[in-house]
């Protein structure tokens, strides 16, 4: 006899836990999210609203006799930014052939947990490819970290390749050019802030991808209204320059210390931990280069990211959830699907950043 379409829905429940913590870890922006506490469940809505400080509420009054009149003028430093969520589906089948070749209750639930990690890993990739690059052609309503410039106009995502304070687009449905030191995200360009070189020609050094790093990591610190970038999504290039250029002042961490992230290779920038991601470079990024007098192209490396300012949402009945298996019309199979309601959110712009031509070409 097959087994019960809801004793299978109900095991694969049970391991569909474990499936989502390791794709939670496999994801190195998603693992920082948790571990500060940044994962969100909503309980549905159209939209996710992310209230943000954007302002100064007050003024300062300085009392030097003590008669002096308060500065009363005041403003509402609260704004909304509000992000569409993203909704998406995958289905776990078998086949009545397949239950059939293999007799046994245990040898069909191996089959379907092979199954459910499947789609897991399938969904993790597809969250990265897009979160990180902007380019899945499936996630299209996820937002994106990856706003630079193109040929054919800006992208959707967050980061633009434009200096701070010169930034325009709009991100959450608030303009950037409204909020100009917080809506707006960091930007360094190796080639022609560190050495002077022209982008499209530029070949760095170790030191001069360690000092535009440094640089990073300073105006992230003074413009981020909490906490620091703890987290840093580098190109395979970019992350074996920095590796190489240590030499007898590496520093490792252990990984089980993060989470168990065990396989790993980690290493530290001023406290920030630093992963390899395969969906950067970015690359044919243009940017105004200032050595040249024109504008030139070059590679997104690097992100820094401060999970602090990160949410990543989830509606509470759609989170990584599983159906019923139930028979499909018109074929001997049965499926489930896991149903993901899902969007990430930044509550300011300034603490995060940007770093392009960041590898040896």
């Amino acid at each position: 006899m097959a087994i019960q379409p809801d004793i299978l829905a109900s095991t694969l429940r049970i391991l569909r836990d474990r499936e989502v913590d390791n794709t939670f870890k496999a994801i190195p922006l998603l693992d920082a999210v948790q571990r500060a506490g940044n994962v969100e469940q909503a309980n549905g809505g159209q939209k996710v609203d992310c209230p943000t400080i954007l302002t100064e509420h007050s003024n300062i009054t300085q009392l030097s006799t003590g008669y002096e009149a308060v500065n009363l003028a005041v403003r509402d430093p609260l704004r909304t930014a509000t992000y569409n969520w993203c909704d998406f589906v995958a289905p776990i089948v078998l086949t009545e052939k397949e239950q059939l070749s293999n007799k046994g209750d245990r040898a069909v639930i191996r089959i379907a947990e092979a199954r459910l990690k499947s789609v897991m890993g399938m969904l993790q990739r597809e969250y990265c490819k897009q979160v990180v690059a902007g380019t899945s052609t499936v996630l299209t309503e996820l937002e994106s970290l990856n706003g630079t410039t193109s040929a054919s106009g800006r992208a959707s995502g967050w980061f633009d390749s434009l200096a701070f304070g010169s930034q325009s687009a709009t991100v959450g449905g608030l303009a950037k050019s409204d909020f100009q030191q917080s809506w707006q995200n960091q930007f360094l360009d190796v080639s022609t802030e560190i050495s002077g070189t022209s982008g499209a020609a530029y070949n760095p050094s170790g030191a001069d991808l360690f000092r535009g790093m440094t640089q990073m990591m300073i105006q992230t610190q003074i413009y981020a209204p909490e906490g620091e970038v703890d987290i840093i999504l580098s190109s395979p290039d970019s992350y074996e320059l920095y590796k190489n250029s240590l030499f007898t002042q590496e520093r490792y961490t252990s990984m089980a210390e993060e989470r168990n992230m065990a396989g790993k290779l980690g290493l530290l920038f001023n406290g920030a931990m630093m992963y390899i991601d395969p969906n950067l470079p970015i690359s044919s990024v243009n940017f105004n280069d200032a050595s040249a007098g024109a504008q030139t192209t070059g590679k997104v490396s690097q992100y820094f990211l401060n999970s602090k300012l990160f949410n990543v949402y989830f509606d509470k009945d759609a989170y990584f959830e599983l159906g019923d298996y139930e028979r499909i019309s018109g074929y001997a199979a049965m499926a489930a699907n896991i149903m993901v309601r899902t969007q990430i959110t930044t509550a300011n712009l300034s603490g995060h950043g940007l770093l392009l031509n960041g590898e040896a070409s």
